[in-house]
């Protein structure tokens, strides 16, 4: 028996452990798949919006994956805490794949960014999905504008979440603080704001046409901005792009025309603001926090970049939210990239020294860095199983453990098991019950516990 520890119960996760599984050249695989929260499925529950509804339907094909009864879920477990160490879990597994993708927001290293107002799109997903590591101060509302300042599909999802209608948000598993606090939050005027132009942004089409059907927002975009692209411009360069961003202009340029035909926005509960080619420079501090962004208008620089152009704006904002990506984070007794975010690796074999370390592995972000979409977790994860099966022989021949649970839990771990799980989905579906709503999700590490149960 080959036994297999996966570290992460996101997609990157779930896919390695199927691909062991369901795969022929090496019989009889059995995997753990090791997992900090007592909850699964990553990102899929703690980072989609909870308004999109057809793409957290993939809880139920990762479910399916992990009900297998070669599978095991051990949630609660914590790689680094009561010295399980990436030494230990060798000990303990033939093989250990490391799918814990990329924790850490990045920052604007602009100054004023630490002043109270000013917070990571991170931290907002986290605290309106639910995460029980998610602030406990919630968010300063009540606020008249924020600023979000990113160009990509997060950004996207937390300016839609500010500009929506709360009581539209009761239909999702938000928890009732959350949508107590959103209701009450008074925001008039949200602003999504890149340094680049709409050709070079990275949302994807269906994002923003979501957006832009809100039916208490309207959303404008300013055609200076959009002149600025020559993709919007020139017809022959928009016709070089790929099909998926001439869409996206095609979604922009229809929210610019919205503007010039002048529609009367004093009836819209929320104005978005979609705003190109301004680079952040300084948080601007009024009465203690942040009262506004100073912004420098860019332009193209021929090279597929931007340069600054010397000239300069402020937008007013009582909370600025950062979607500027995503860092891979250091994880103790794993060499790390720190230019890359990510742990060196070769076809998914953990690097050290410059050689293959046998029985470590990666996949997922922290293999290739915070890009692509859920879907690009199967050939990432395709790729690190099969070097993984192809070093079985070897790997099988290691002296591990008989019983890596009755070590994990010698150890000082308590994991919650499949079954405990499930006791969590029955609480929070009773609690939506008892609200008068669908499920709602436990927001708190002692709610989570209590559910699973001993």
């Amino acid at each position: 028996m080959l036994r297999v520890a996966v570290v992460g119960s996101g997609p990157s996760g779930v896919y390695t452990a199927q691909g062991l599984v369901r795969q022929s050249r090496v019989p009889d695989v059995r995997v753990h798949v090791l997992d900090r929260l007592p909850c699964p499925y990553g990102l899929v529950r703690y980072g989609v919006a909870p308004d999109h509804e057809k793409i957290k339907s993939l809880q139920e094909h990762l479910r399916t994956v992990l009900e297998d009864e070669r599978i095991e879920f051990l949630g609660h477990v914590e790689v680094g805490a009561h010295g399980l160490c990436p030494r230990r879990l060798l000990g303990l597994y033939h093989a250990v794949v490391y799918c814990v993708g990329a924790a850490r927001d990045r920052r604007l290293g602009i100054p004023g960014e630490d002043l109270p107002g000013s917070r990571s799109a991170t931290d907002f997903v986290s605290w309106y999905s639910a995460h029980p590591d998610a602030p406990g101060d919630g968010f300063g509302f009540p606020v008249r504008s924020a600023v979000v300042i990113g160009a990509g599909n997060v950004a996207v999802d937390v300016t839609r979440v500010l500009a929506r209608e709360p009581g539209a948000l009761r239909a999702t598993d938000m928890p009732e603080g959350v949508l107590a606090a959103l209701a009450r939050s008074g925001v008039r005027e949200v602003h999504m704001v890149g340094r680049r132009g709409p050709s070079q942004a990275r949302f994807t089409t269906k994002e923003l046409r979501e957006l832009g059907a809100l039916p208490a927002a309207a959303v404008r975009v300013h055609p200076a901005d959009l002149a600025l692209d020559p993709a919007y411009t020139d017809a022959s360069v928009a016709a070089a792009l790929p099909a998926a961003v001439r869409r996206n202009l095609d979604v922009v340029r229809d929210w610019a025309a919205r503007g010039a035909r002048g529609a009367d926005e004093g009836r819209d509960p929320c104005r978005v603001r979609v705003r190109f080619f301004l680079r952040p420079v300084e948080l601007l501090e009024r009465d203690g926090a942040v009262g506004a962004v100073r912004f420098e208008r860019t332009g193209p620089d021929g090279a597929g970049g931007v340069r600054g152009t010397g000239a300069y704006e402020e937008i007013e904002a009582q909370l600025v939210l950062r979607a500027v990506g995503y860092q891979g984070v250091p994880l103790p007794g794993l060499p790390f990239d720190t230019r890359r975010g990510t742990v060196p690796h070769a076809a998914g074999r953990v690097v050290r020294d410059g050689a293959p370390s046998p029985g470590e592995y990666v996949a997922g972000w922290i293999k290739r860095g915070p890009t692509g979409v859920i879907g690009s977790n199967r050939p990432c994860a395709k790729e690190t199983v099969a070097s993984l099966l192809d070093d079985a022989g070897a790997l099988a021949r290691r002296s591990v453990a008989d019983d890596p649970l009755a070590e994990l839990r010698a150890a000082g771990h308590r994991p919650v098991r499949w079954a405990g799980w499930e006791a969590i989905v029955a609480a929070e579906a009773t609690l939506g019950h008892r609200l008068g709503r669908g499920t709602v999700k436990i927001p708190d590490w002692p709610g989570l516990l209590a559910a699973a149960g001993p």
